[in-house]
Parts: structure tokens; C-alpha cells; sequence
């Protein structure tokens, strides 16, 4: 059981974190200005599963193996910079759908949610992030650690996947209005792609 005054003091620590706008931000973001408020909700849940997985590989001790080597870091970090850029670039190449009228929707929303996993997952500094964050709040005394971490990895999953949301809610109803504009609709998708290709090597040029 965790101490109440240790959890309120983890909840304000992350409210404040999963607010700032950071990577996952920009992808839901980007989604539902692109793909409208299902899809940037989907690609919220995506980056929230992908958490959890983040959550369960720092219990299980995987993150603490690819802290450790430089080489598993780098190729796990690499692989998901490649990743972001091909997404980046094959939404710069994509043509505007050409029934206006339909509004035909570039990406599904369960696309997005399985691109927003694979992205969150192969992110070595989320990894790291769980790893080094999770147990600053953790004190063997008061119970099970393994437990402890998983029921501080969930809350952290539950209030990021708000946060996104209020993110997604907000850009898709932008997104919406914009996508009424024919040339707005015809730079989005490159305006996507840019935001990707940026994330991607910005992920390429990070440190341990």
C-alpha cells in the first residue's frame, strides 16, 4: 500500500509533467488536427499502451538492461527514429484525398493506435524515464515494490491518457474547421509528415 501523502505528492508531479507538451503531445495533436478528435483519441490510447508496456518491462528489468548497454540503446532508439521518419515521410508523400465534399479521413483510428504503441514502445528514453522515475516514489517497507510500481505506472498511464485526450478533443475540433479549407487540406498532411521527420531525428540525436 502506498502512503497517501507519497501518492497526492506523484499525482501533482505527474499532472504537471503530462501537461507540458512534450512527443506524445505532438503526435495526438498532430493526428486529430490531420485525422480528426477519434483518431487523435486513438492515438493517445496508443501512446497510453505503450506505457504500460514501459510500466511492466521496468518491473520485469528489461529497462534496466537497455540503460545499461549503449549498443541495445542505441539500436532500440535508432529503430524508432527510422520509424517516425517513415511515417513522417510517407504522409508528406500522400496525396489530399480528392472528395472534398467526403472529407475521406487520411489514417484509421485503429491505424493510429497501433503506430502510437510501436512509437511509444520504441522510445529508449521512455524506457529510461519509468525506470528512473517510478521508483523515487516506491518504499519497500510499505509493501510488494512490484506492486507498488505497477499501481504508480497505471495512474501515470490513466492521467497521460487524459491529458492526451483534452489534447485531441481541442485539435480535432481545430482540425475540423481547418480541413473545410481545400488548401489547408492539401499542406496538413505534409504539415504531419514535417512533425514526424522532426520528432524522428530529434529521438536520433538524443543521449542517455
Amino acid at each position: 500500500m502506498i502512503d497517501p501523502a507519497t501518492l497526492v505528492t506523484y499525482i501533482a508531479v505527474v499532472l504537471g509533467f503530462v501537461f507540458i507538451p512534450g512527443p506524445a503531445t505532438l503526435l495526438t495533436v498532430a493526428r486529430a488536427t490531420s485525422s480528426g478528435t477519434k483518431v487523435g483519441i486513438a492515438t493517445g490510447a496508443g501512446v497510453a499502451a505503450g506505457d504500460v508496456i514501459h510500466t511492466i518491462m521496468a518491473i520485469i528489468g528489461i529497462s534496466a538492461i537497455i540503460a545499461a548497454s549503449a549498443m541495445l540503446f542505441s539500436i532500440v532508439k535508432y529503430i524508432g527514429a527510422a520509424y517516425l521518419v517513415y511515417l513522417g515521410i510517407r504522409a508528406i508523400v500522400e496525396k489530399a484525398p480528392a472528395d472534398l465534399a467526403g472529407r475521406t479521413l487520411p489514417i484509421s483510428a485503429g491505424r493510429a493506435f497501433r503506430q502510437a504503441i510501436l512509437t511509444e514502445v520504441l522510445n529508449p528514453k521512455t524506457a529510461l524515464f519509468f525506470l528512473a522515475f517510478l521508483p523515487q516514489f516506491v518504499h519497500p517497507q510499505e509493501g510488494f515494490v512490484a506492486l507498488q510500481l505497477m499501481t504508480l505506472g497505471i495512474i501515470f498511464v490513466l492521467l497521460g491518457l487524459f491529458s492526451t485526450v483534452v489534447f485531441a478533443v481541442s485539435a480535432g475540433g481545430l482540425g475540423s474547421f481547418l480541413r473545410r479549407n481545400p488548401a489547408v487540406l492539401k499542406w496538413q498532411g505534409k504539415v504531419v509528415g514535417g512533425i514526424y521527420c522532426a520528432l524522428g531525428i530529434r529521438l536520433a540525436l538524443q543521449q542517455r
